[in-house]
């Protein structure tokens, strides 16, 4: 923990702001989150689709506008666009808390989604910028501040609920609020290279980026490729909550079980984030990690597949094991591709970017693999009911696996063809 402090340290002050900026998003977001839904049928008494359909909203509004939020971050700065994100998220969090009307949900539900698409592009392109050559370093330890606020924000949530969800939101947006100011005052401003000449035109000159950005076939093949990660990271709060509870049932046990899955991928990342990143950077190019990275995440599903093999117990030591122990590993080795992969990857997208839209860039990579989540989950979702329905539980776990080694496969042929290094083509002039 100290070496890490120290490296932090070594950054300069707007990258260790960052840094500190995300965990503290991170904290403030997952505190409220995770009990929302039970808030809104349990409280408020709302029907299932109301409550899919406000969790939706907040999804669809931040995956939908994450280019326009990259897009104003190249052409207005990058900390007006953290700074409105944080204030927008201030708002719409409290208003959670305070209102009952459904289109007053509504609108907060998406102003949420909405500041998120605002401040994460701009995010990791102020710290891709500040941070240089040592952008892969950076991403690593940003990544740790990441983690642990995903950790700590619900367990600060779970305190608070036990109260009233009104304080959750109410703490919350007081969290975003001080987060506003300080970065007001603290967060240097810092504008893209390219920011006079992204204003340029005003909108065909955006519309002429865009196209440019669509042209660039690596950046565009090695994003379709990337969904797999996020398709399969994505299983630690889908595909494996659900086994656990299949087998260790809802009540403590399952509860405790979850828990503890959670705990150990967190923790994993805090603390060997790092460690890893380094030891990738000493022996392995860019590409090779990231291809090494997908692997690890196809093959962490190869415990879940083999228990499959495994007589399940009535009851007992060995079906609580069977519940916990195999998952448990699944989040393990999900933890660590993301930790072997996630640092090059998000150095990746600049310099497919050819350091230029940077923010426009990583908006539309979220977008794309956001689009890629949805459509994974439901087919996740989907394999889970048919292997249940037909007796075939080995079904999903062997799709995720074949996912898993189809994107390492992809992405290790990417980078043999040497487009993961390749930079972006020069946009060509806008006719006037």
């Amino acid at each position: 923990m100290k070496t890490m402090l120290t490296q932090v340290r070594s950054y300069e002050r707007s990258v260790q702001l960052l840094m500190v900026n995300q965990f503290t998003i991170n904290l403030g977001f997952y505190m409220l989150m995770p009990y929302l839904a039970a808030h809104l049928s349990g409280s408020l008494g709302l029907a299932g689709w109301l409550v899919g359909l406000i969790l939706g909203v907040r999804n669809f509004s931040q995956q939908g506008m994450f280019l326009i939020g990259g897009t104003l971050a190249d052409r207005l700065g990058y900390k007006p666009l953290i700074v409105a994100g944080c204030v927008l998220r201030t708002v719409g969090f409290a208003t959670l808390g305070l209102v009952d009307s459904v289109p007053a949900l509504l609108a907060a539900s998406a102003a949420t989604g909405f500041a998120g698409a605002l401040f994460n592009p701009a995010v990791r392109a102020y710290l891709a910028a500040d941070a240089g050559e040592r952008r892969v370093e950076a991403f690593a330890l940003f990544n740790v501040f990441y983690q642990a606020g995903i950790l700590l924000g619900p367990l600060v949530g779970m305190l608070l609920t036990g109260f009233d969800f009104r304080i959750t939101c109410l703490v919350s947006a007081a969290v975003f609020a001080l987060l506003s100011v300080v970065q007001i005052r603290a967060l240097p401003t810092r504008r893209a290279d390219d920011a006079a000449d992204a204003k340029a035109d005003g909108r065909e000159r955006v519309l002429a980026q865009w196209a440019g950005i669509l042209r660039n076939r690596a950046f565009l093949l090695f994003s379709t490729a990337m969904i797999g990660s996020y398709v399969l990271s994505f299983q630690v709060y889908l595909a494996l909550p659900l086994e656990v509870r299949r087998l260790g049932g809802d009540g403590e046990f399952g509860t405790a079980a979850v828990a503890v899955l959670f705990a150990a991928s967190g923790l994993a990342t805090i603390f060997g984030q790092t460690r890893v990143t380094a030891w990738c950077k000493a022996r392995m190019e860019p590409g090779q990690a990231l291809a090494w990275g997908l692997l690890s995440m196809g093959v962490a599903f190869v415990p879940l597949l083999a228990a499959t093999a495994v007589p399940i117990p009535d009851e007992g030591l060995g079906r609580g094991l069977l519940a916990a122990v195999p998952p448990t590993l699944a989040a393990l080795l999900l933890a660590l591709g993301t930790m072997i992969a996630y640092p090059f990857e998000m150095d990746t997208i600049v310099r497919l970017s050819g350091e230029r839209l940077v923010a426009t860039h990583y908006g539309l990579y979220n977008t794309i693999c956001g689009v890629g989540i949805t459509l994974g989950n439901l087919l996740t979702g989907a394999a889970l009911d048919a292997a249940r329905s037909a007796g075939m539980s080995a079904l999903p776990w062997l799709a995720l696996l074949v996912l898993g080694l189809a994107c390492a496969a992809s992405l290790y042929g990417l980078h043999r063809a040497g487009r993961l290094t390749r930079k972006a083509p020069e946009p060509q002039p806008t006719a006037v």
